[in-house]
């Protein structure tokens, strides 16, 4: 029997070493790897402030697993991993339900050699009052796609209303890491769109974009010198920028600070802080840390089971050089993760030992919609390199570039551009539905 890889999470990482497997030893027969994800399709998570704002149809950015598997020598399993049993090697998949409530699967279990988890991670409201129901999150398609389905409504209520009197439409974030920052700046624009569509009821000033963030400055995972023209761009786009404010509550109609402010706002979207899924806390167990994430070395092999891997958000892997720190949660680095242990899973069929992963930082992008765009490039031979505005810009894409080269290969990806190029000339600018 060949080895049985079975691979949890169809995210970036996860589907990126699912698709270099397969292409190699899937495709020679010499393992079987099966991926495992609660949804049938993917899609790019840095994008998903853009398919809020409305600026990315999600459907035609989304990647079928089923067909991406049949293309590249692996399984796809639907499902959602709800228990593991190390000393059987196998993991319990939970059952799955229609959108009628029917059984579609039962409950299930799988057998695996190696099994490696990479389920990302999901927002931490840090337990603050009033957040898990009054706050929209933008960990998934279906919550991005929920909260442009409710920035629309506004619109499309104060269009019909045909008066003379323009309304005002408050919309807060929590958090100004790259996520909230981003979306800060592509409500911005999608403001402009839907105005300009006529969708006039609400015009572009009279969306009050409120940017809240605990720490002293924006973008505080970043060097300063990024967060700092980032902020004074948000100021000039008309965003609100408040810094040193933690929220204490949130409620239908407001958010409250420590410092006693109230913050008015109908739509509300948490983005501040990662925490990994909730089942991996004392999974079988296995070793975790606080916010669930599964302690591993630098093999990248759990700490307390050698068949047993993580990588990504939903991992703690210790950061070499730098006593107490662990490797961000970056998309950079789950990446370079999934490129080595396409590499050490090989070595362990083999039976040969295993790299270590050393963090290596190429720099951060941040795109501010349409506006402009921040970040630095690092490299041995260039440094730290600043860029902005329209260079910035491009490098900003070509990270999505590279995600899908990885997937689809150079060629399909240049087609899937080219297709792109053509649809937006006959599409309109924003999705309108």
């Amino acid at each position: 029997m060949s080895h049985r890889i079975v691979i949890v999470g169809g995210g970036a990482g996860g589907l990126e070493l699912a698709t270099r497997l397969g292409r190699t030893l899937g495709k020679r027969r010499q393992a079987h790897i099966t991926l495992v994800d609660a949804n049938l399709t993917h899609i790019w998570k840095p994008l998903l402030h853009e398919v809020a704002a409305g600026s990315l149809n999600s459907s035609e950015d989304e990647l079928n697993y089923v067909a991406q598997a049949k293309w590249n020598h692996f399984e796809f399993q639907l499902g959602c991993m709800s228990g593991l049993n190390r000393t059987a090697k196998r993991i319990v998949l939970a059952a799955t339900y229609d959108e009628d409530g029917e059984l579609l699967m039962p409950e299930r279990e799988l057998s695996y050699d190696s099994l490696v988890i990479a389920v990302g991670s999901t927002t931490n409201d840090f337990g603050t009052l009033g957040a898990a129901e009054h706050c929209l999150f933008l960990d998934t398609r279906e919550q991005a796609e929920r909260f442009h389905r409710q920035l629309l409504s506004h619109y499309l209520r104060a269009h019909a209303k045909q008066t003379n009197s323009t309304e005002q439409i408050n919309v807060a974030i929590v958090g100004a890491g790259a996520t909230g920052v981003e979306l800060a700046a592509e409500l911005h624009h999608a403001a402009r769109e839907l105005a300009a569509y006529g969708l006039d009821g609400i015009r572009p000033e009279n969306m009050r974009i409120t940017l809240i963030e605990a720490g002293p400055r924006v973008l505080p995972a970043l060097p300063e010198r990024i967060g700092l023209p980032v902020h004074k761009t948000l100021e000039k786009l008309g965003v609100r920028v408040l810094t040193g404010a933690a929220v204490s509550e949130v409620t239908r109609d407001a958010l409250q600070t420590a410092q006693g402010q109230s913050i008015p706002a109908s739509l509300k979207v948490w983005a501040a802080g990662i925490r990994a899924p909730a089942f991996l806390k004392d999974l079988d167990g296995l070793e975790s840390n606080r916010i669930n994430q599964l302690q591993v070395r630098p093999t990248l092999q759990t700490t307390r089971d050698d068949n047993i891997f993580a990588f990504g958000d939903c991992a703690a892997c210790p950061q070499p050089g730098e006593e107490g720190r662990n490797v961000p949660p970056r998309a950079q680095a789950a990446h370079q993760q999934a490129s080595l242990l396409a590499k050490s899973l090989k070595l362990r069929i083999a039976g040969q030992p295993l790299p270590e992963y050393s963090y290596r930082d190429y720099g951060s992008l941040i795109s501010l919609s349409s506006f402009s765009a921040v970040g630095n490039l690092m490299g041995n031979l260039t440094g730290s390199v600043m860029l902005e505005g329209w260079l910035a810009r491009m490098f900003y894409v070509s990270l999505y570039r590279m995600h899908q080269i990885a997937l689809y290969g150079m060629v399909r990806t240049l087609l899937l551009m080219i297709g792109g190029r053509i649809g937006r000339s006959t599409e309109p600018r924003l999705k309108l539905h």
